[in-house]
């Protein structure tokens, strides 16, 4: 997924901190601790969140690869507390103890308890979905934010937005997919403004309104609910990604990055699944020279990239969550010790994380934007990167 970027997270949903590395950011990017918190607390929001997110406030720790507000070129480590861990000191102890905490048995269906368990030999559950937990994302949503603040400065832009939760569809204005000035003018600070101060991160006040009354209703019934989020990445130059090879592609390296993604079942590049009923003639995007000369196309149905490159249109990537497995009134199952048919395990959850999900969708996309740009212009500094960036748009006259 990543080739010149390297990234590693650890930690348990309920243990100390969560940890993460990232390798391979150039010299010379500004970058505080600020920015990588606002990002985080874009990802605790949202209608349909659970009680975790009163608890934890998540900030930033930046342990290294930083120094006087710069990037070094070293890895980038960074920590976010559990403010939690004090309630599991005993649960989730490192150290041995003379008395070790009752054992978690009864399996979950849809999450990673009965695999988990059966791969590494384990015979308490909690083994596996501590570290299976979504709580992970926070910090790809933190390393994510490192790779955006990189992005900013050659003017590419990620956003992303709620198209459907539980069966409530939005409409999207045609313009967020096909408009290369998509995350900028009044137009788009309006839209994304209404997107970020809604509760479910969508701009259609009425499929808002009946997304929250679906996100109460599964409450109500002890239920969990699914949907999809679009991620949209504007300004990125014609060249990131090749076809010369598959695991290049830079389609391929976005879909394994979100498939990544916990609740993630489908990924779609533009049309997608759409491009299946369309010929050929309707859907392929036709490139047209404007006045300026710079080459563009008249549709985005490609999504923004063809033959596993981008091509100066807008990345547009749609992504089918699932509903968390966690439900309050519990699916029957199994318990792993004795056998029995049980009701399965309940853990404090939420009930609806789509729009959290499409922030951390923007972090994964970030991420391998990032890499493949810098897989492209090279360079162990920001300055030596501009350079680098500013020959290869010149070459192009000027053409994004």
């Amino acid at each position: 997924m990543l080739s010149v970027l390297r990234m590693l997270t650890a930690g348990e949903s309920h243990g100390q901190a969560l940890v993460g590395i990232l390798e391979g950011v150039p010299s010379g990017l500004p970058l505080k601790s600020e920015e990588i918190d606002l990002q985080l607390r874009r990802r605790q929001g949202g209608h349909g969140r659970g009680d975790r997110m009163k608890i934890e406030k998540d900030r930033v720790s930046l342990l290294s690869g930083v120094r006087l507000g710069l990037t070094l070129g070293s890895p980038i480590a960074v920590e976010i507390a559990n403010r939690d861990w004090p309630q599991w000191v005993d649960r989730m102890s490192v150290e041995a103890r003379e008395t070790e905490p009752d054992p978690l048995t009864r399996l979950r269906p849809g999450h990673a308890d009965l695999p988990g368990v059966q791969k590494y030999g384990h015979k308490d559950v909690r083994n596996v979905l501590e570290r299976a937990s979504a709580r992970e994302t926070t910090t790809r949503v933190a390393l994510g934010a490192v790779a955006r603040k990189l992005l900013s400065r050659f003017g590419i832009e990620i956003r992303s937005h709620t198209l459907a939760i539980g069966g409530v569809w939005t409409g999207t204005p045609e313009w967020v997919s096909t408009d290369r000035e998509g995350a900028r003018g009044d137009r788009a600070l309006s839209y994304w403004e209404t997107v970020e101060s809604s509760a479910v991160r969508c701009e259609d006040g009425s499929a808002v309104r009946a997304m929250v009354a679906a996100i109460d209703g599964a409450r109500k019934d002890g239920n969990t609910l699914g949907g999809v989020f679009q991620v949209v990445a504007y300004g990125l130059p014609p060249g990131l990604g090749s076809h010369v090879q598959w695991d290049r592609k830079l389609n391929a390296r976005l879909a394994q990055a979100l498939m990544s993604v916990n609740s993630v079942k489908g990924v779609e590049v533009g049309a997608g699944f759409g491009a299946a009923g369309i010929p050929g003639s309707e859907f392929h995007d036709v490139i047209e020279r404007s006045v300026d000369g710079v080459r563009s196309r008249r549709t985005n149905r490609a999504g923004g990239i063809e033959g596993g490159m981008s091509n100066g249109e807008p990345v547009v990537v749609n992504c089918a969550a699932k509903p968390i497995p966690t439900l309050m009134n519990p699916l029957p199952s199994v318990d792993l010790a004795s056998g029995m048919v049980v009701p399965a395990a309940q853990e404090r959850s939420d009930v609806c994380v789509v729009p959290a999900a499409g922030v951390v969708g923007e972090a994964m996309v970030a991420l391998v934007l990032a890499d493949a740009f810098l897989e492209k212009f090279g360079g162990d500094s920001v300055v030596e990167i501009e350079r680098n960036y500013r020959g290869y748009v010149e070459s192009l006259g000027g053409a994004r």
